[in-house]
């Protein structure tokens, strides 16, 4: 299997106006314990040109500002597509239940049939 390449696939799928966690783009790539993995490979350039501002933590909170060209770009980023971001202490944050990727049963399954077809 190859990780990354399934990790681009999934990542290319985010929604406009949408966001998703690592651990979400893990578990779709059939690794739910490499979140880590993906936010490794975002960070190296490992998956090519994908919506990387598209990708949160957890919690909701914007993580990758190292990765971008200004600290807050990926917030402008995120809210040129409608997505409202606020300060918090611990950071810059959108709401999850608001503006998350609520990805179907039927996605994960095409994901599933996509990498098979690749054999990745």
């Amino acid at each position: 299997m190859d990780f990354y390449q399934r990790a681009r696939i999934v990542c290319e799928s985010i929604p406009e106006g949408r966001v998703a966690t690592y651990g979400q783009i893990a578990l779709l790539c059939g690794k739910p314990k490499n979140a880590s993995q993906v936010g490794y490979a975002l960070n190296k350039g490992r998956l090519g040109e994908v919506p990387a501002w598209r990708i949160l933590g957890s919690s909701g909170r914007l993580s990758g500002a190292a990765s971008f060209e200004t600290y807050d770009m990926q917030k402008l980023l995120l809210e040129a597509e409608g997505v409202e971001v606020r300060q918090t202490e611990k950071g810059w944050k959108t709401d999850l239940k608001k503006y998350g990727w609520r990805n179907t049963m039927e996605e994960a399954e095409a994901f599933r049939r996509i990498f098979e077809e690749k054999n990745i």
